[in-house]
Formats: C-alpha cells, sequence, structure tokens
C-alpha cells in the first residue's frame, strides 16, 4: 500500500530530492555560462529586462564582502556557509511531517547554498549571471542556487504566517 505524503519513506522526498535537483540545476547553469560567457561578457536574453552577465562573486549574499579582502576569506567564508548549511539542515529534522510547505523551503535553501558552497570550494567564488534590470535600476546579479534560497526563505515565511508565529511544531 502506497503511503501518504509527509509520511514514512515519502517525508524525506523534500529533503533529499530537492536539493539534489537544486544543486544539480545550479552547477549544471553555471558549467554552461563559464562555458559560453567570458567573465563580465553579457548576452541579452530579453532586451532591456533579463541578460546574462557572467560575474564572480567572492563575498558573502548580495555581493557582502565582495569588495574587502582579508586573509583566508574564502575559507571563512566557506566555513560559515558550511556551518550555516549543517544548521538548516539539523532544523529541518525538528519540523512536523505536516509542515510540508516549511521543510519545502529548507529543502530549497539547503540545495542552494550547497550549490554556492560547491563553486566556494572548487573555485574560491560563486557563479553569478542572472542579471534582471529596468532601465538603469539593476538588481543584484544571481544564480540558480541564489534564487532557491530566496523562494526557500518566501516558502519558510509563509508557513509562519500559515502556523502562527512559530515555524517549528515537532511532532
Amino acid at each position: 500500500m502506497r503511503e501518504g505524503v509527509g509520511t514514512g519513506r515519502e517525508s524525506r522526498w523534500l529533503e533529499l530530492w530537492i536539493p539534489a535537483v537544486v544543486v544539480l540545476a545550479d552547477q549544471a547553469s553555471k558549467y554552461l555560462v563559464r562555458q559560453a560567457l567570458p567573465v563580465h561578457d553579457s548576452r541579452a536574453i530579453l532586451p532591456g529586462f533579463l541578460d546574462f552577465t557572467h560575474v564572480r562573486n567572492t563575498g558573502a549574499a548580495f555581493g557582502m564582502l565582495n569588495g574587502i579582502d582579508f586573509p583566508y576569506k574564502t575559507l571563512v567564508i566557506g566555513v560559515i556557509a558550511t556551518a550555516a548549511l549543517v544548521g538548516v539542515a539539523f532544523y529541518s529534522r525538528t519540523l512536523g511531517q505536516g509542515q510540508w510547505l516549511a521543510r519545502l523551503g529548507l529543502a530549497l535553501i539547503v540545495g542552494g547554498a550547497a550549490g554556492n558552497l560547491i563553486d566556494r570550494i572548487t573555485i574560491g567564488e560563486v557563479v553569478d549571471f542572472v542579471d534582471v534590470y529596468w532601465r538603469t535600476h539593476h538588481f543584484w546579479v544571481f544564480n540558480v542556487a541564489d534564487a532557491a534560497i530566496t523562494v526557500g526563505v518566501a516558502a519558510m515565511i509563509l508557513d509562519m504566517l500559515r502556523t502562527g508565529t512559530h515555524v517549528s511544531h515537532t511532532v
């Protein structure tokens, strides 16, 4: 007999497969960008709104610390990212089976964090390429991992609004 969603073996689908899909999509897209687009070059996708612009982020989220250099910067940011990833993974274990929206959000966050961490470990910086803009106003250039993290955070916020002020409800 098939188990219901959120019970038994299926309960780990979110925690295992979604992060894996996010990492694969993120790494594949970054590989294609690295192969097809030199650093700092752009290619219009939707002129006046969306370009693929190959940039490298040596800093943290949204380019924080990108312009600051200090000894072992890549190592420090990598260790912090790894600790955050482990913390989020452990936190996900406290969520109840019925909290599928929060679990989905955390799965997206874990996948995105892992995708960017792979870049930090393998090339020492994160490849960003999605450049959304309107006239002269540009959003930060981002990647698939960043988008997954953003959607994951939005899902977590929606879960908080749906369940009240406390996200975690242990079973």
